[in-house]
């Protein structure tokens, strides 16, 4: 079991988070004039790099949202941090 750190809560059991999205990835907009096959490319294709990746992630038992840096090789947590304009 992998211990992450929610900035709001403290270490956690990996099983109360959930990955949301690759952070900084920009929403298509205005949204109704997207294309289904845009929304579709936002919605399922991430880069999923190896090595070190920004990823947005919620802690589902607080609802918070943060930003997590980790290197998805080695599994390793290298920094979290609140969103912007949320105080931990």
């Amino acid at each position: 079991m992998q211990i992450f750190t929610c900035p709001f809560c403290g270490p956690r059991e990996e099983t109360e988070f959930h990955f949301g999205a690759e952070a900084g990835k920009a929403r298509p907009e205005p949204a109704p004039e997207i294309s289904d096959a845009a929304w579709a490319d936002y919605l399922y294709m991430n880069e999923a790099p190896r090595g070190r990746a920004r990823e947005i992630w919620v802690h589902l038992t607080c609802g918070e949202f943060f930003v997590m840096e980790r290197d998805t090789v080695t599994r390793e947590v290298l920094t979290v941090a609140a969103l912007p304009g949320r105080e931990a």
